[in-house]
């Protein structure tokens, strides 16, 4: 692996701290996500099952983790069974985790060969009161695949059909929504890199250069720094193509006075940061860009303040909207009257502004938690408000990382140049 990896340290506490949310007798397991095929013997790259990694640290497929703390044997309480290697896996895909290496990684002492995961398996589920599975439970996903969670669970219905099942995931999203110091750290490295690939843009674009050169030239400064790779496909959009929210064929010519919107960020030790900018091709923003632009920058600071603890999702989006809509009045977007006329359920500030403002952010890049409970200290949301105006061919999108706190928030991404005269400044010295 690229990434140095986390201390143990944060997985143990991970565990003890969802063992305070477990009924007297309950088991979890939990297993690794799938290698999936894609044409005759091709593989896509493997990304490992959150839920595991956060309780683990293992980032290798084939693995099982088994948490039973009130089991009677104590050898039985924590148990993680990983895929034994040999020669040929070591001639033909590389080093895999030994037993001592999965017991460093994970902090977790009694570690077995995926192999002998039947008889343990059998016995904590003779002695446990409530056994615990895992899904996905993420508002928004879409799930066409079976997974090998989903066809574990199939297993244990078919198999052991009068036990009591439970759903492992909410205690997931509350867990993992309150993040912990050594995975803000690894945040703010994720970050760090994301902020070196913008720099480095910065230098770069220019009426002329196409958007895949672009993402190139991040891909580069990316991994040069130890970074997976991309947190998602990145955005990289020149003119209109910036109205359209997902675009990611990244296949145009960057044309001089259009603006380039970048949603782009880096992946470190399967952390997650989430950042977007937009900036001149030229290097200056026109009159009608900067007006705009100034809109949405004042968006984003007032969006920033109001995100705190206490504040639930849904109110906090209708503020923002105020907010949007007070801005697209004064750009003449929309008309006073016919805001005051509008279907509360169909707000016009829609029409430009059409996403949400935050999601949480971790391992996930659109992570696990709970949006209809207030936010607490110690989470990570993004504050990411744009204007998208196709009559214009322009589209304009702001976005930093924010850690909630108790007296107030920290901006993981301060450094990260986002007010226009810094940027044509720093586009002036390519």
């Amino acid at each position: 692996m690229r990434y140095t990896p986390l201390p143990a340290d944060l997985f143990v506490s991970n565990r003890q701290r969802l063992y305070k949310q477990l009924p007297p007798g309950a088991v979890v397991i939990l297993h690794s996500n799938d290698v999936l095929p894609t044409n005759a013997d091709g593989s896509l790259g493997f990304v490992q099952n959150s839920d595991l990694y956060h309780l683990s640290g293992i980032d290798q497929e084939e693995s099982i983790l088994v948490l039973f703390p009130d089991a009677p044997d104590e050898k039985m309480r924590e148990m993680l069974f990983v895929r034994e290697t040999n020669e040929h896996i070591a001639l033909w895909e590389g080093e895999k985790l030994t037993k001592e290496a999965a017991t460093s990684r994970s902090g977790i002492s009694r570690v077995h060969w995926l192999h002998e995961f039947e008889a343990p398996f059998r016995q904590v589920m003779c002695q446990a009161q409530q056994v615990y599975l895992n899904s996905n439970e993420h508002p928004r996903a879409t799930i066409p695949t079976e997974t090998r969670e989903t066809r574990f669970t199939h297993r244990c219905l078919r198999e052991y059909p009068l036990h009591d099942y439970r759903r492992l995931a909410p205690l997931m999203h509350d867990l993992r929504s309150i993040k912990q110091a050594a995975e803000i750290e690894t945040l703010q490295e994720a970050i760090r890199i994301t902020e070196a690939g913008f720099r480095r843009l910065l230098k770069f674009v220019k009426p002329g250069v196409h958007e895949f050169e672009i993402e190139a030239e991040l891909s580069h400064e990316f991994i040069r720094q130890r970074a997976r790779g991309f947190a998602y496909t990145p955005i990289i959009a020149s003119g209109a193509n910036a109205c359209v929210l997902h675009y990611i064929t990244n296949h145009c010519q960057c044309q001089d006075g259009e603006m380039l919107l970048l949603d782009v960020a880096a992946n470190y030790a399967n952390y997650n940061a989430d950042l977007t900018r937009t900036i001149p091709v030229n290097g200056r923003f026109s009159a009608r860009q900067c007006q705009v632009y100034a809109a949405v920058l004042k968006v984003f600071r007032e969006a920033s303040q109001m995100l705190r603890p206490g504040v639930v999702i849904r109110e906090f989006q209708e503020e923002v909207g105020k907010v949007m809509t007070s801005e697209l009045i004064g750009l003449g977007l929309l008309d006073r009257d016919d805001v005051e006329k509008q279907d509360p359920e169909r707000p016009l500030y829609k029409k430009y502004f059409p996403h949400g403002t935050s999601h949480h952010l971790g391992i996930d890049v659109h992570d696990v938690g709970q949006t209809w409970k207030p936010i607490q200290a110690g989470m990570v949301f993004t504050v990411e408000p744009g204007i998208y105006i196709r009559e214009e061919g322009l589209g304009i999108r702001l976005e930093n990382n924010l850690l909630i706190g108790s007296d107030r928030n920290t901006d993981l991404m301060a450094s990260i140049p986002i007010e226009a005269d810094e940027i044509e400044d720093l586009m002036a010295t390519r």
